[in-house]
Parts: C-alpha cells; sequence; structure tokens
C-alpha cells in the first residue's frame, strides 16, 4: 500500500506547528557532552511527565505497564514492559505463551521507552502480545549507534533464552522500532537472519536507515530540512554522535548491507513530511528487490515522529491500526502464504 501526494503541497499538522512555535530552538551543536545529557534527561522527564500524555497518547486499559531490569553482558538495563491485563478476554487466551515484540524508541541521542507507551500498550492488549521496549543507550561522545544497535540485539537474545520466565512464545517475535529505534531494529533483523534466527515481522516507522556520508544525498532531506519534527542540522548532531570519526558508517546503515534477502517481512512506515522519508522508501525497495517481502505505507500530512504524538497528528491511529494489523497476520493469524507481498509493495 503506498500513497503519494505531489511535493509542497502538504502542511504539518496544526497541533505541531503550535507545539514547534511554543519550543524554544536548541543549537545541539554547540553543546558539551555535559549540556547534551542535561539536556537530554531533562526532555525524557518533561516527555514521561502526566501532562504529555496529551500529546503523546494514554495508554491503552487492556495493558498492565512496568520497568523491568535485564542483566546483559558487562552491563544492566532497563526495558519498559507491556502486557495484556490479566483480566482481559479474547483472541490467545493463553497469556504465557504470547508473541513477542521487541520495540526500539526513536530519538538518537534523546529518547525514552515513555513516549511510546500510547502504541505499545494498545499492540500488548490488543494482538494480545508482550512488548517489551529497550531503554537503550542513548547516543553520546563514547556511545556510539553500534552500542544501541547491541542493547537492542542483547534484550532480544535474552528475552528469547528465558522465553518461559518471560511468557513468550520464540516462534512468534517481531522486532518493531521507530526512527533511530528503526534503525537498530533493522540491524537486529539483519543479526536474526545472520545467526539463523527466524523473526516473524520486522516494523520500521520512519527509519533512519542511511548513517553513510550519503545520508543527505536523498531528495527528502533537502525537500523537508527545516520540518518542526526533525531538521537536517539535528540530523547532523546525530550522525556525528551515531558513528564517530574513524569508524565504519556502513556497519550500521542497513540500507548498505550487502544482502538484504531472506530477512523477516517488513513494513516500513513513511510519514511524508519527514527528511529520511526516502530512507524509508529505499530501503523498502532493497528489500523487495532482494526478495524480502516488504511493505510501504506513507501517511501524506504526517511528520517525523507522528507515531509518538497521537494527540496531535491524526494519522498516528491509522498507522498504529496498520502496524497492528500487520503483527496480528505475522504473529497471530499466521498461515501459509499470507506473507506473500508483490513487487510493489501490496498484499
Amino acid at each position: 500500500m503506498t500513497m503519494t501526494k505531489l511535493p509542497g503541497t502538504e502542511r504539518a499538522p496544526l497541533g505541531i506547528r503550535l507545539l514547534q512555535g511554543l519550543r524554544r530552538d536548541l543549537d545541539w551543536s554547540t553543546m558539551t557532552a555535559e549540556e547534551l545529557a542535561a539536556r537530554s534527561a531533562a526532555e525524557n522527564r518533561t516527555v514521561a511527565s502526566r501532562p504529555a500524555r496529551v500529546i503523546i497518547g494514554f495508554p491503552d486499559r487492556g495493558a498492565v505497564i512496568r520497568w523491568r531490569e535485564v542483566a546483559l553482558p558487562g552491563r544492566r538495563l532497563r526495558v519498559r514492559v507491556h502486557r495484556p491485563s490479566p483480566g482481559r478476554r479474547g483472541r490467545g487466551a493463553d497469556r504465557t505463551h504470547l508473541p513477542l515484540v521487541l520495540h526500539v524508541h526513536g530519538g538518537g541521542f534523546v529518547g525514552t521507552a515513555v513516549q511510546s507507551d500510547w502504541v505499545n500498550s494498545h499492540l500488548a492488549a490488543r494482538l494480545p502480545a508482550v512488548v517489551v521496549s529497550v531503554e537503550h543507550r542513548l547516543l553520546a561522545p563514547g556511545t556510539p549507534m553500534s552500542a544501541a544497535a547491541d542493547d537492542g540485539w542483547d534484550v532480544l537474545r535474552h528475552v528469547l533464552e528465558n522465553a518461559a520466565a518471560w511468557g513468550v512464545d520464540p516462534a512468534r517475535t517481531a522486532v518493531f522500532g521507530e526512527s533511530a529505534g528503526g534503525l537498530i531494529a533493522a540491524l537486529a533483523a539483519l543479526r536474526a537472519s545472520a545467526s539463523g534466527l527466524a523473526l516473524a515481522a520486522q516494523v520500521l516507522v520512519n527509519p533512519c536507515v542511511d548513517l553513510t556520508p550519503a545520508m543527505f544525498d536523498h531528495a527528502s532531506i533537502m525537500q523537508h530540512a527545516h520540518s518542526p519534527t526533525l531538521t537536517v542540522a539535528r540530523l547532523e548532531v546525530f550522525r556525528r554522535l551515531a558513528v564517530p570519526r574513524g569508524t565504519d558508517p556502513r556497519a550500521v546503515s542497513p540500507l548498505h548491507a550487502d544482502d538484504l534477502g531472506g530477512l523477516a517481512p517488513a513494513l516500513v512506515v513513511v510519514p511524508t513530511l519527514d527528511p529520511v522519508a526516502d530512507h524509508g522508501r529505499r530501503y523498502a525497495e532493497r528489500l523487495r528487490a532482494a526478495g524480502t517481502p516488504a511493505r510501504t505505507a506513507e501517511h501524506p500530512g504526517a511528520t517525523h515522529a507522528f507515531l509518538s504524538t497521537p494527540g496531535v497528528v491524526r494519522q498516528a491511529r491509522a498507522a498504529r491500526d496498520q502496524i497492528a494489523g500487520f503483527l496480528r497476520d505475522r504473529l497471530v493469524d499466521a498461515r501459509p502464504g499470507r506473507d506473500e507481498i508483490d513487487q510493489d509493495g501490496k498484499r
């Protein structure tokens, strides 16, 4: 399912424009490491506050949300776990052998799993499934994208290796990420394929999948360079932190992976008013060219990170329902032949 609209005919949602007008512009590029860490922490506290729910959405009452700490090689990491409420009835009555959705939030050097409670609680309650959202290490001097990617992959392996304790079915596992989290999810899908782990699905929402110098060459980057929710200036800081000088950007750029065949079927969600819109489009094209089923769902008039702002971007609800439907097909109602997707990205 691919929808298009002529360039220059769309405007960001009114709520996003009003919020942008109220926010003070920050020059992230000039911040010291200490200032960057303090600013990131302050923004995450704001997002996690109760008043922010008006913008980032209220969790589904059919889900229970808890923080949990997991022990990983050389570190401990928090994850935000969403489960169906014990009293909830419906499909999937067995609450101890549920599908697993490994989720990674967006933001890169800012972000928290809390900002995705709205969509993750809905998936937990409605599929039903166990949704584990990774509070990965944020990008910073000394913490590149490879570290954040390791967090996503190591949490996925930890949960699957302890599936009984987590109450999940390893055979019904999907990865789901937004923005920088979409990059981490895409890398996890690649690692899973290389290690023989069969994922059922991958969902990539406004993913940034190219950290090579060519990441700025895509047409959408210049077309939406000053969009309300993501600017080229912020992307430049993101790339500088993600791939420090002397590291190989191709290693964390799924768009440039040598082989994209045999990966889990993908849903790539693309808001059209997004600098990295072409990242998602090109990645879906490369997946299909390699023989991996990939469906592109475009949302005209939506901005980057729109799935985390359902209170001000109406398209977020439609995207959430698309994601839920795609994951239900792959994790709950899977039948032979249901993952057939043609080369145009249509079912």
